[in-house]
């Protein structure tokens, strides 16, 4: 399908769900649901937080659904939506509440290193799903609005006019703070982790037995490394692959698979939708 002709069906899917098609609408919350879901997670760490902020965002674009002008495409007006949501959640994250910097957080990972490569059960596994948790954790060492510009232009890699619209900024301020953000991650990454420099000390597999310690990391159910990805997506093995060939900052905390958003969660909103509560569906 074209841009002209993904946009028509966009318009066209948009008038019918408001017109009260509720297949239409439907098929709205079907498209949006997997990247607001990803959008959340980059932003709140957890993925129990990430389904709740999925949650209340898909309810807020349907119930606006009726304001969409198509001045922009209809996920990139739905991660606006997702954005002002996230950057005013009262709810923090670990390292916000406990102000973690860049710096406390490579010191932490220091302490925790072993002298070996972990060899205990599922090691690949286990330092995949370190990796993972390692990468959003570094995400949340940044302030809000440079995580969300880093998250937008590096792990969405949208343009900078795409994610000014959606930051409500102009492109010059966007791309200035795109770059702290980036001159900040560069030089985390490329002073502690050893997949972007093979000179710097930390290793995932190094890391699991610290994390299994402390609980960061459940060995009997890994969170990430064994989430559910979207039809078609990658999966841990393909984003590894991605992040093997790039071996930059941006590449590794970008290599994470195509999460799916947890089906019961959007089937509540759908569910929500039925009920006849939105004045949308009136």
């Amino acid at each position: 399908m074209t841009a002209d002709g993904g946009a028509e069906h966009e318009a066209e899917l948009v008038a019918r769900a408001v017109a009260g098609d509720r297949t239409a609408l439907e098929e709205v919350v079907r498209l949006l649901q997997d990247p607001l879901y990803r959008l959340a997670l980059r932003m709140v760490w957890r993925p129990a937080d990430a389904e709740d902020a999925t949650q209340e965002i898909l309810i807020r674009v349907v119930t606006r659904l009726a304001t969409w002008r198509a001045e922009a495409r209809l996920l990139t007006w739905a991660y606006r939506i997702g954005v002002n949501y996230v950057l005013n959640l009262r709810r923090k994250t670990p390292q916000e509440a406990g102000q973690l910097s860049l710096e406390d957080f490579r010191e932490g990972l220091a302490e925790g290193l072993a002298d070996q490569d972990y060899a205990g059960p599922d090691a690949g596994l286990l330092a995949a799903e370190v990796r993972l948790s390692c990468s959003q954790a570094v995400l949340q060492c940044l302030e809000r609005g440079e995580r969300v510009a880093f998250v937008l232009g590096e792990v969405f890699e949208l343009s900078s006019t795409e994610a000014a619209w959606i930051l409500e900024v102009s492109p010059a301020a966007y791309r200035k703070r795109l770059e702290r953000a980036r001159q900040r991650i560069r030089a985390f990454m490329g002073s502690t982790c050893g997949i972007v420099n093979p000179e710097a000390f930390c290793r995932c597999s190094r890391r699991v037995e610290k994390a299994v310690a402390v609980g960061r990391v459940d060995p009997r159910r890994p969170t990430l490394a064994t989430h559910p990805v979207s039809p078609g997506g990658r999966g841990v093995a393909e984003a590894a692959d991605q992040m093997l060939r790039l071996r930059d900052a941006a590449g590794v905390l970008r290599a994470h698979p195509d999460y799916a958003a947890p089906r019961a969660r959007t089937d509540a909103v759908l569910a929500l939708l039925r009920s006849g509560r939105f004045p949308l569906l009136d």
